[in-house]
């Protein structure tokens, strides 16, 4: 009977440790960041994309100002047309899926972007602002700990917040070609292998960036998702040096003059005036009749004399413009533009998984081959899990260990180790 005692009481002890680490390790799992993370040890920044899902029926403008982001610069990215009449006040759907471009800094080690500021309204808390206004781009810990909030259920209305966003840069390659990476919250439904097919990349590829060690996910992880880009050459002067066109889209720079777009040809930036441009700067190139975008070709024996105006960057409120001159072995055709659409009205949404082995070719045209005319709202919107999405790298970037953490949670195996190994003790108490 003595000896009985002492064996409840281990048991007990056992028991009330069992549930102690349990809950240790659930706290731990939940605090731990759900997203990719880059180390960094400068204060570079770079281009960079959130992928954004409406919480409710939203303006352009509204949109923008929760992010502090241009509204024009939302609509190029997501080649929405910007000549729409009241475009900025153009009502999208709830639940649609956009790209917002940000600027991806560094800040404590590690890239984020912390530019986006909200102000709290009546019915606030910080688990609410996370998941539902910035749909899952940021927990409610981690507006907690940018804020130094002690209280998280005590929430002054009028309180403005730092948000803190996930981005990457990865140095703007992918496998060494220039790419821009978007930020992208895993839905419920989503598989890595629906993702990669969306995106025109791999498996292999979204692991090697992601440093994971599976191609398990899970609702609420974050990936960074590698879009190839065309990438400009402008001085490092420049007020838009570093700039960077995912491929299907556009972009606006020289304080809305200029308009650069990539694809859907190749992944050379082309830019020219901007259709809404007034008050710029001359965009002729010296010693030329020639405008930014034009060029001339002149056939020959040896090939295509081709000279084109192009765009050299904006300085101190200049555009600057280069004259070149080049034989090619064929005259150049037509520029392809992205097609540009009409801002959405309803969401539509597409198979998350890959499509089988040799689908039947039905005579469409392949995604990003539009001639640039502007379909109806009823065609597939930009930003969702599209047909017409970005064309994504085929190939990974393969970063050493450290250049990014793990998207999945580098506690969950350890807990999970640890956790089986209490249970099986725990078990074996009760044996003895």
């Amino acid at each position: 009977m003595a000896d009985q005692v002492p064996a409840t009481a281990c048991r007990a002890l056992n028991l009330s440790l069992f549930v102690v680490l349990a809950l240790i390790l659930a706290n731990v799992a939940l605090v731990c960041a759900k997203s990719t993370i880059e180390p960094c040890s400068n204060s570079d920044s770079c281009n960079a994309l959130l992928g954004y899902t409406l919480y409710t029926d939203l303006k352009v403008s509204e949109v923008a100002s929760l992010f502090q982001v241009d509204p024009i610069l939302i609509l190029t990215a997501n080649a929405i047309d910007v000549s729409y009449p009241d475009v900025e006040n153009h009502i999208l759907p709830s639940q649609l899926f956009v790209k917002i471009p940000i600027s991806c800094s560094c800040v404590d080690g590690i890239r984020k972007s912390v530019s986006t500021r909200y102000k709290t309204r009546p019915s606030d808390t910080l688990s609410s602002i996370a998941d539902s206004i910035y749909a899952g781009l940021v927990s409610s810990d981690q507006i907690r700990e940018a804020n130094s909030i002690s209280d998280p259920s005590v929430l002054d209305v009028g309180q403005t917040l730092v948000v803190p966003l996930p981005c990457t840069c990865f140095n703007g390659t992918d496998n060494s070609l220039p790419a821009i990476y978007l930020s992208y919250v895993v839905q419920s439904d989503d598989t890595l292998a629906g993702i990669a097919f969306r995106y025109s990349t791999t498996i292999t590829d979204l692991m090697d960036v992601n440093a994971m060690g599976n191609p398990a996910i899970k609702a609420g992880d974050i990936l960074a998702v590698p879009l190839p880009a065309c990438a400009s050459k402008f001085p490092g002067y420049a007020s838009d040096f570093g700039l960077i066109v995912p491929n299907g889209s556009y972009a606006i720079t020289a304080s809305h003059c200029v308009q650069c777009s990539c694809g859907p040809g190749n992944l050379n930036m082309y830019c020219m005036p901007a259709p809404f441009a007034v008050s710029c700067s001359s965009m002729q190139c010296r010693n030329s009749n020639l405008m930014l975008g034009n060029f001339t070709a002149q056939q020959s024996s040896a090939g295509c004399n081709v000279t084109s105006c192009s765009y050299g960057g904006f300085v101190n409120g200049t555009i600057l413009t280069t004259l070149s001159s080049s034989l090619q072995p064929r005259c150049p055709g037509p520029q392809q533009f992205p097609p540009v659409k009409a801002p959405p009205t309803t969401v539509t949404r597409d198979s998350n998984f890959p499509p089988a082995p040799a689908p039947q070719f039905d005579g469409s045209p392949a995604p990003g081959s539009g001639s640039g005319s502007i379909p109806s709202t009823t065609s597939s919107l930009p930003g969702l899990p599209p047909a017409s999405g970005p064309v994504g790298s085929s190939s990974g970037l393969n970063p050493t260990p450290s250049s990014a953490s793990s998207l999945m949670n580098p506690f969950a195996s350890i807990s999970a180790a640890i956790l089986l190994f209490i249970i099986v003790n725990f078990l074996a108490s009760f044996s003895l």
